[in-house]
This record gives structure tokens, sequence and C-alpha cells, in this order.
């Protein structure tokens, strides 16, 4: 090969070369210009209070709800209500057979009044023998006998007298009443069953009120008692199954004693207002606590990226130089971020068009305030 070629080639490649340089030159100085034409909205963190509703997965129960069950043996003569329908407290709801218990209730009355009689007997036979042993016609000891003799008639009257009240008890069980007015549930068994004692008749639920029961994990029951330590019972609103909201607010009325070790977390209780019973024994839903937050810095999410799970803003210099900078967020609300650190009030930010830059770019900037974005920010979905 001769070195005439061998120079020739080489500088075929340094004109390549250059060329290649200048075509990315040349793009490079279009892509400028046309970020010195368009104007990037930028803005700065600002601090303002703000508050957001926490959810929490609630298990929603009765104030009342107990199961009704049978006291006494016999077959089921007469249901009186209906499955779902209300009731007051102490309207009949179940009859059991109660011809054995009468016939209970009437021989025990018959041993009540034969004791009682037997009673009177011994009386009359105690004041004779007195008599006789005043006129040492008998001895004292069969005075005593007879003394004896009463005080077994007087314990057979206490033993009939016993008898009697079980026997009233048992005749009154055959009849089962509503212990308080509530909501009648399933019936498992019909007119014409064989009832045991201790057979389950129906539940009954008090629904006029529910207790909602959730829990927050150790770290947020802190924050929760840090913010609300000055407030009694803060309301709290109930998202049912359906996704609507409650219609009567609740409030916190008490806390467990003791955090889960098993789950880290401790039980809420609040109470709900249900006057439409709407809310059912079992039902499931989402309590929402609201906080407030005082004095946060905000930024708006749009203007945020991710890269590797960190977040970032493009911030401007004086001098309109992009840069990329990371925060750490505190919280996420809807369309913002609540930052905890990384970014300050001093910073300025490009609010909108931030996949059109990169970290060195030149920029022209237009400063905008926050507040003239908040209304666009509320009809993104």
């Amino acid at each position: 090969m001769s070195i005439q070629y061998i120079l020739s080639t080489k500088v075929l490649s340094l004109v390549g070369l250059v060329l290649f340089l200048g075509a990315c030159s040349s793009k490079k100085n279009a892509s400028d210009a046309a970020l010195s034409q368009e104007n990037f909205q930028v803005m700065s963190p600002v601090l303002m209070d703000t508050s957001y509703n926490k959810e929490y997965v609630a298990d929603i129960q009765a104030l009342q709800h107990i199961e009704l069950r049978a006291r006494v043996t016999g077959y089921l003569e007469k249901i009186h209500v209906d499955e779902g329908q209300q009731v007051k407290q102490g309207q009949i709801l179940f009859t059991i057979s109660s011809q054995e218990y009468r016939e209970e209730l009437l021989k025990a009355n018959a041993q009540l009044k034969s004791a009682i009689a037997e009673s009177k007997v011994s009386e009359v036979e105690l004041k004779n023998t007195k008599t006789l042993v005043d006129k040492n016609v008998v001895s004292a000891s069969e005075l005593e006998m007879v003394q004896a003799k009463l005080e077994a008639v007087r314990a057979k009257i206490d033993e009939a007298k016993s008898a009697v009240s079980s026997a009233q008890l048992n005749l009154s069980l055959t009849q089962v009443k509503a212990p308080f007015s509530g909501i009648i549930n399933r019936e498992p068994n019909k007119v014409g069953s064989l009832i045991e004692e201790g057979t389950l008749l129906t539940t009954i639920s008090s629904q006029n009120d529910v207790y909602a029961y959730f829990n927050l994990p150790e770290k947020e029951y802190l924050e929760f008692e840090k913010q609300n330590k000055a407030k009694n019972k803060p309301f709290v609103s109930l998202q049912m199954a359906n996704g609507e909201l409650h219609a009567h607010p609740g409030t916190i009325e008490t806390v467990a004693s003791e955090i889960d070790k098993n789950t880290g977390s401790i039980t809420f209780r609040a109470r709900f207002p249900n006057p439409q019973q709407v809310l059912k024994h079992g039902s499931s839903g989402k309590v929402l606590v609201h906080n407030e937050l005082k004095n946060v810095l905000v930024i708006p999410q749009k203007s945020t990226f991710e890269i590797q799970e960190n977040l970032y803003v493009f911030v401007v210099d004086d001098k309109n130089v992009v840069e990329m900078k990371s925060f750490s967020p505190k919280l996420r609300l809807s369309h913002l971020y609540v930052v905890e650190t990384g970014l300050s009030d001093q910073d300025r930010f490009i609010y909108e068009g931030i996949q059109r830059v990169k970290a060195g770019d030149v920029i022209s900037s237009e400063l905008v305030q926050f507040k003239t974005i908040l209304p666009q920010l509320a009809t993104i979905k």
C-alpha cells in the first residue's frame, strides 16, 4: 500500500469527523435556539397549611348485637316476628310449648300449700305440748321434739317456695322476649321444631348507632396523638363499600390499651350515628381520619420525575441553567408532594415541560405564582 493512499484515507477521515462535529454542533445550536425561544414556567415551593384524609379499613359492628337462645326445652309453638323486623324491648318473639311447665307450677303450688298446712298443725301441737309441759304432764324433751318437727316443716315450706319460683321462671322462659329494641336476624328454626336448652333462635342488633373498629400503625398512632392532643374526640368520616360517604360523621371514642405485637398496630373505635339503618352489623368500609398540616412546603406532582425510586425536579439557577435536584417527600397528597428535605422556598423549579429539557440546558423562564396554578391542579384527573 502506498504512502499516498494512506495519507488520502486519513485526510478523508478527518474531513468526515469535522463534518460530523459540525452537524452535531448545528443540531445543538438549533436545540439551544429552540429552548431559548420557549418560555418555561418556573416557580418556587410554597409554605402553606393544608389537610388530607387517611384511610383505614374498618370493621363495623352494632352497638348491641347478641344471640337469643332458648333456656328451656320444648316445641316451638309460635314465631311472632319475621326476619329483618324492627322490634321493641320486651316484645314477645317466640313461644315454646308451656303445658309441661304449667303442670310443674301447679305441682309446686300444691306442695307449698301442703307444707303450710302441715306447719299449722305443728304449731298447734307445739302450743298444746307447751301447756302439758307447764303442768308437768310431759317432759321437756317431748317439747324439744315437737319444736324440731315444726322447724323441719318450715324448711319444707322454704323448699316448696323455691320450687314454685323455679317453676314460674321456667314457665316465663317459654316466651322469649326482646332484651332491647333492635332488628331481628335469621330464624333458623321453624314452628314445630324441637328446641333444646341453648338452641339458637335468632340474633338481634341495635343499629341506631354503630361502632367502626380500625387499626393504626404505631408510628401513625403517635402522630395522631400529637396532632389531636388538644382536641376532644376528633371527627372522622366513613366510606361505605360502594365508595360513598356515610351521611353522618363520627367521633373517635376510645383507643385500645396496648399495641398488638404481631402487627405493630393499635385498635381505635369510632362511633357513627345510623338513624336510617343503612349500616349493618358486619358491614365493611373505610374510616377517613382528617389530618391537618401547618406551614409545610409543597410542590406539584407534575413537576417531578423519578429515577431509581428517587424523586427529582429540574431547578433553574440565576443564569437559567437547568440542573437536577433530588428531594425526599414527607407525604403525597392529591396532585401535590409535601417536601421533607432537599428543597427550600428559595429554589426555582420548572413547572411544565420537564420532558423537553435536560441538565445543563439554558432556557428562557417565566416566573409564575403557586396560587395561580392551583385551579389547574384541581381539574387534573
